[in-house]
Formats: structure tokens, sequence, C-alpha cells
């Protein structure tokens, strides 16, 4: 091995660790969310605000402005200080690890750039990302705003994007540190990228999907499967003008769209391994095609448990974690294939 070969190892591992982070922050931002944490403070001071109250009259202030917010009024009136000070903390620390995580990445990224170990094309990948990070804070703050003029609950449309900006950094940042940590090469094996990239789209668009259900709070209807309150399709899918806005808007047709999603996903993925798992070389690309298949199950499943027991906060924390884990391991498949060695014609 190399001593750039080495380099690149070490910022694989500073960016794996960098992800874990975003894939932890993506989870605690869903914990926050399913316990009603998300609107529990309505400031945003991004170079202050490390600090929680210290004392009760920092405390009761902070509560005060709460008490001034939609969410209490309409919601949680009458909710005391202590019960307060339980949804505070799950807000709170889900901002100050977005901090953490902007620290982790950027000081090293700077001590990696004065050494010179960073190779000159990765540098402004590096930066983008840094800087994606930091318009995700302010894109947070964006979401958070809407639910706090008139109506109690955050906008479906900023929640999915607030979301699907923090998956699409982690994708990024995880495929670049495949790079890093693999030496790459010039061989595709044509038919399996060929399944990849669809089946990574669709987990993608199935994740989106899951925004709008979690904005719309569409999980606690319907709470039967296969069929939508008696029936396969429900029996309002389009009530709303123009027709497209029940795509986003509608409580049925969004938690149809996600349901037959997810289906979709699903099918994709085990045909996908019936038809390739035959000519993938062994190694990381037949092991990680097994994985995905066996994630993809074990995803719809705790989908199907999250929305018949009416969204438990475990099984939906979980459900969103087993979203990008395979997300995850599509990435690690498409990544994989991209440097499998063509199969053997003899």
């Amino acid at each position: 091995m190399t001593e750039q070969q080495t380099r690149n190892r070490i910022i694989a591992w500073w960016l794996f660790l960098c992800c874990a982070m975003v894939f932890s922050m993506i989870v605690l931002g869903g914990l926050t969310r399913l316990t009603g944490s998300g609107l529990s403070m309505v400031e945003w001071d991004p170079i202050f605000g490390i600090l929680p109250p210290l004392n009760e009259a920092e405390w009761q202030e902070v509560f005060d402005k709460y008490r001034g917010s939609p969410e209490y009024l309409h919601v949680n009136a009458g909710m005391s200080l202590e019960g307060f000070k339980s949804i505070y903390w799950y807000e709170f620390a889900h901002r100050l690890f977005g901090r953490t995580i902007g620290t982790v990445f950027l000081l090293p990224f700077l001590f990696f750039l004065w050494r010179g170990w960073i190779q000159r094309p990765l540098i402004p990948k590096l930066a983008a990302l840094f800087v994606l990070g930091g318009l995700q804070g302010v894109l947070g703050w964006y979401m958070v705003m809407s639910g706090l003029v008139d109506r109690p609950h955050v906008s479906q449309y900023r929640l999915t994007a607030h979301l699907m900006l923090a998956v699409l950094i982690y994708a990024w940042m995880f495929w670049l540190a495949l790079d890093l940590y693999h030496n790459r090469a010039d061989h595709r094996w044509r038919a399996g990228v060929r399944f990849g990239w669809p089946a990574l789209g669709l987990i993608l668009l199935t994740i989106a999907s899951g925004g709008l259900v979690a904005g719309l709070k569409a999980g606690l209807a319907y709470n039967t499967f296969p069929l939508m309150d008696g029936r396969l399709l429900p029996e309002v899918m389009f009530p709303f003008e123009p027709w497209w806005r029940n795509f986003f808007d509608h409580v049925a047709t969004v938690q149809f769209d996600h349901r037959l999603l997810a289906l979709t996903t699903f099918s994709v993925i085990q045909l996908g391994w019936l038809l390739t798992r035959p000519g993938l070389p062994p190694g990381r690309a037949r092991l990680s095609l097994h994985l995905l298949a066996l994630m993809a199950l074990v995803q719809v499943s705790l989908g199907i448990a999250t929305l018949l027991h009416q969204v438990p906060v475990n099984l939906a924390s979980a459900h969103q974690a087993g979203a990008i884990l395979l997300l995850t391991l599509a990435i690690i498949h498409l990544h994989a294939l991209t440097q499998a060695a063509p199969p053997r014609s003899d």
C-alpha cells in the first residue's frame, strides 16, 4: 500500500465516522418528531445556542416563550415546566448534535488540507459537503418556522426537504468514503449496475414519500394491511384540486403512495437478487446483495408493524433507521459493482 493509499484510508475512516454521526442525527431527528418535541425551541441561535437553560429562571424564560407558540396554545395547553423539559431536551440534543457533526467534519478537513493529504479533485467535494451541512441547519430552522406561525405542525414539504437533504449528504459522503477506502477499478458488471441504480433510486423515492407520511401524520390513519379501510384503494383518493396536490397533501393518497413505493422497492430488490446473484463474483458485491435482499424484507416488516400498531415511537424509529440501513447496503452494493470484474464467459 502506497503512502497516499494509507492517507486515503485514514480520510475514509474519518468520513465513515461522520456518516455514522449523520445516521444517528437522522434517527434522533425522527425521535424528536415522534415525541412531539420539534417545536419546543421557538428561537434559533446558531452561535450561542449551544448552552441549555442553566437555572430555574432561565428555564422559566424559555418556557414562557414556548407558551406563546401555537403548539402550546392548541396542543399542550396547561403543560407543566417539567413536562416542557422532557420535550425540550430532545430538540436541544438534535440541534447540539448537528453542531457537533459540523465540528467533527470541519477540523479534520482543515488538518488534512493543511498537511496536503487530500488529493485535489476531492477538495471541492468535501467543501461542498460542509456547505450543504450548514444549509441543512438553515433548512431545519425554516422547517420549524412553519409550525410557529398559525398551525402547530410543520409543513410536510419542508420536513421532507430537511430529511432528504440529510439523506443525500449521508449518501454522497458514504460513497466518497468507499471510493477512498477501496482501490477503484474500471470494470463494471453491467447487469448488476442496471439493477443497482433503479433500486437505489426507488429507496430514495420511498424515503421521500415517508417524509410526507410523517409530515401529515398519515401513519395514524388506515391502520390495516394490505387493505385500507377494507379496500385495496381507499375510497377517497383525489378530493383536492388540482389533482396532483393529493400526492402531497391528502392523507389517504400519501399513505397509499408510500405503501405502493415500498412494495415496489421490495419487489425490485428481490427480483434483482434472483436475476443477478448467479453471475456475481464472490466478495463485496455478492455479500452486499444478500444483505440488501434480507434488509428489504426486514424493512417492509417494520413498516407493516409500525402501521398496524399505530406508529409507536420504538417501531417508527426502527423503521426510519431501517430505511437508512437499506440505503447504505444499496450504496455498498452499487459501489462494489463498479469495481467487480465482469463474470467469466467460460
